[in-house]
């Protein structure tokens, strides 16, 4: 086995291990924290595809700003109305239930009964360029600066529309 192997399934085991303790976390303090872990070794896993730059952002935006967001959230909701809602509603989790059991028939599917694809790049050297920051900043301010502004602009809105709706609330 090559080290690439043993770093995915390491990186893979976390990252699944990480998931299911996270969803069965009762506290969703805890839940968050599992999800860091989470975000950590799927940055990890981009690590081994080449994707420096994708992992690196993984941990800051996602793992840093993302959940720093989610964990304010958390402490300004009361968890325990949440709790009260779903004792109430047993018809929602017939549903949450069926939901749950297309979405592991999918997986099932996509894991042992498709094929893997025919195409797959060979050039790991272009792979390794492919990833780095300065190919994606020459390609993000060259081919693509049209949807990078647009995208700057409709995050400017929204915070903008954020920003009335809380002061019209505080008012």
């Amino acid at each position: 086995m090559t080290l690439e192997i043993v770093l995915f399934i390491f990186f893979a085991t976390i990252c699944a291990v990480s998931a299911v303790l996270m969803i069965t976390r009762p506290n969703p303090v805890i839940s968050a924290l599992f999800l860091v872990l989470n975000f950590c070794s799927l940055a990890g896993l981009y690590l081994i595809l080449n994707a420096q730059f994708i992992a690196v952002a993984q941990v800051i935006v996602y793992a840093g700003a993302i959940m720093v967001f989610f964990l304010f959230v958390i402490m300004l909701l009361n968890p325990e109305s949440e709790k009260r809602f779903f004792e109430q509603k047993a018809k929602f989790r017939i549903f949450i239930i069926a939901i749950v059991a297309l979405v592991l028939v999918q997986i099932f599917y996509v894991i042992f009964l498709s094929s893997p694809s025919e195409v797959i790049s060979t050039e790991v050297s272009r792979s390794i360029e492919t990833g780095t920051v300065e190919n994606i900043g020459r390609e993000m301010f060259t081919n693509y600066i049209l949807p990078f502004e647009a995208a700057g602009y409709l995050l400017l809105a929204a915070t903008i529309g954020a920003l009335v709706l809380a002061k019209k609330k505080f008012e």
